[in-house]
């Protein structure tokens, strides 16, 4: 399994102040069969709670999975903020969210290398 969440998730994430071991919590959920949403177009929406609180008034996360094998978190927001993304955010993120999950080996290590894409250590 491998997890990881594109360089403007990260700025995002660090804004809002949690850490990746909320990622990797979500990425577990999923593969035991709990998603949020199913977007299409191996878009996924996850609830993830606030630090110190829980899942209701917490954040929505959006990520392109290939379940059991490839994680990429596009993209993230409060519940608070926004209750959805807009058709064409979407469409944007599905096409990203296939870019991505279709990489190479050396694909992946470039993006990785660039900072494009950031790795998510799970346990």
């Amino acid at each position: 399994m491998l997890v990881l969440k594109r360089k403007t998730f990260a700025r995002w994430q660090a804004s809002e102040n949690f850490d990746d071991s909320v990622l990797c919590r979500a990425v577990r959920e999923m593969e035991s069969g709990l998603i949020d949403a199913d977007l299409g177009g191996l878009l996924y929406k996850k609830r993830v709670a606030r630090p110190g609180g829980g899942k209701r008034g917490g954040y929505r996360t959006l990520l392109s999975a290939r379940i059991g094998n490839r994680y990429v978190f596009m993209h993230g927001f409060p519940k608070s903020n926004i209750s959805n993304i807009t058709q064409r955010e979407q469409r944007a993120l599905q096409f990203a969210g296939r870019v991505f999950l279709d990489l190479s080996g050396t694909e992946l290590s470039n993006a990785l290398q660039s900072g494009v894409l950031q790795e998510v250590h799970c346990e």
